[in-house]
């Protein structure tokens, strides 16, 4: 192995990036009151004073976590917004959400055990993912709506709540046998209704 393929896998990226692979994982499996930083640090292969070294505590590791799945939010939205028109937004949209559904299913658990962490910092996270995910999603819907794409009797952020509630089986559970044709077809239905045309 050459030294710079052997210092890349031990940089410092690779190193948070095997930490939050890690932690990830343990605390899906065990929770956030089952999980010791000690624990972190066995499972990755490094000292307890190297993840001190990248995360100050397990709060901290636990957020970060939590900020690495609000910014896959935030691309999925920066994708979306990119198309022309809602439909081909939201199908895009959809359409990563199926790609990237076991990554959010690990954010869904992750954000169930938010209550765990003290009230400040679960406040500050709770607003930037208002802000970022809600906020991104009821923009896009305000848009379409002032091009004439959507109807204008619902405010934006009831039709960016009714879209999530429809999606939300994409991401949670078991996938269908066929995801993105549940995708297009629930999408369908939030578009189209579920009357037959």
């Amino acid at each position: 192995m050459t030294a710079s393929r052997l210092s890349a896998i031990h940089s410092p990226e690779s190193t948070r990036s095997r930490i939050q692979q890690e932690a990830a994982r343990l605390f899906v499996a065990s929770g956030y009151h089952g999980v010791s930083m000690r624990e972190v640090a066995e499972a990755v292969g490094v000292t307890k004073p190297a993840l001190y070294h990248h995360y100050a505590d397990k709060e901290s590791l636990f957020l970060g976590l939590l900020d690495g799945t609000l910014l896959g939010l935030s691309r999925l939205l920066e994708h979306a917004s990119a198309q022309a028109g809602i439909r081909a937004q939201l199908g895009t949209l959809v359409g990563e959400m199926v790609d990237s559904a076991p990554e959010q299913r690990v954010g869904l658990q992750l954000a169930s055990e938010l209550r765990h962490v003290s009230p400040e910092r679960r406040a500050a996270f709770e607003t930037e993912y208002r802000r970022v995910w809600m906020g991104g999603l009821t923009a896009l819907f305000e848009s379409a709506a002032a091009r004439g794409e959507l109807r204008a009797d619902l405010p934006a952020s009831a039709l960016a709540r009714a879209f999530l509630a429809l999606t939300y089986p994409l991401v949670s559970g078991a996938l269908p046998p066929e995801p993105q044709r549940t995708a297009q077809a629930l999408l369908a239905v939030f578009l189209d209704g579920s009357t037959p045309r």
